[in-house]
């Protein structure tokens, strides 16, 4: 059975990172898709840093490495979804991203029922396509980043259940944001030293970095620890939907029918894998009984 505190947290970040996400467009025209990225990390960084004040002069060899990966999949990540986003509207952006974790989930359980996901989502993907082809058209280098950014997205699931369990607290997940947004901090140059020219630029940094980083990625933490990680690709679903409806209302950006029908393939493809995931642990537990 899914942990209940885990499907909570799962959907308050959902929540939480797409507002995050429509707050941080703000700042592209003037810090860059790159330059948001690394601030909004950074600024998490220290804020959860002063919080949890934690004692990484103790940490081992092993704890560091599991940390730096975590935060360097983190960075890229979201250096390159912020590209995607500035490329494309925010529900599609994601709706792609997704992929990652989508496949992820797939290939932890290799089941009939798998490729009947995978098949969804692609006929989701196809339907974007489309909807590009004949409305709005999407753009290429868009899509490529948010392809990226899944596949960073999977590094990051991965990561992220092994520092949960290597370093307690939330000490690992401060220091892997300010090793992200220093990783990617050399790409945006000088740009994203605008953000602190005036105070009103810096407040909406510190927002994007609250809802964005800071809330989201504690609550995925905590579920994370209570999680598998194909069990987690399921439930972080709900964020295409989550996207493309704050795209729609903070943004105005344009969610046709066969966007929705994309977004809505997507979802079904993760039930659909929830099903499967769930089944094993099920039988499972029945056998244990029984014996």
């Amino acid at each position: 059975m899914t942990h209940p505190l885990a499907v909570v947290c799962i959907i308050g970040s959902c929540i939480s990172l797409q507002l995050g996400a429509a707050l941080a467009i703000q700042l592209f025209p003037v810090a860059g898709a790159w330059g948001t990225a690394a601030v909004r990390l950074l600024l998490a960084g220290l804020i959860l840093l002063v919080l949890t004040r934690p004692k990484f002069h103790t940490w081992t060899r092993k704890q560091w490495l599991g940390v730096a990966l975590f935060g360097a999949s983190r960075g890229l990540m979201n250096g390159f979804f912020y590209n995607a986003i500035n490329h494309i509207p925010l529900g599609t952006a994601v709706t792609i991203e997704f992929l990652g974790p989508l496949a992820l989930a797939a290939f932890l359980s290799r089941t009939l029922r798998d490729a009947a996901c995978v098949a969804l989502a692609l006929i989701g993907m196809v339907l974007l396509g489309v909807d590009s082809w004949t409305g709005e058209a999407l753009s290429p280098l868009g899509v490529a980043f948010a392809l990226i950014a899944g596949v960073f997205w999977v590094c990051y699931i991965l990561a992220s259940k092994k520092v949960g369990v290597l370093v307690p607290g939330q000490g690992g997940l401060a220091v892997a944001l300010i090793i992200g947004g220093l990783l990617i901090l050399p790409v945006s140059g000088t740009q994203s030293l605008v953000i602190f020219s005036t105070w009103n630029f810096v407040a909406i940094a510190v927002g994007t970095a609250v809802l964005a980083s800071l809330i989201p990625y504690s609550l995925e933490l905590v579920a994370l620890r209570r999680l598998a990680p194909n069990a987690f690709s399921i439930l972080i679903s709900l964020e295409p939907v989550f996207a493309g409806l704050f795209g729609w209302i903070l943004l105005a950006q344009n969610l046709s029918v066969l966007k929705i029908s994309a977004i809505v393939l997507v979802v079904m493809a993760s039930i659909l894998q929830t099903l499967s995931a769930s089944a094993p642990a099920a039988r499972s537990r029945v056998r244990s009984k029984a014996a």
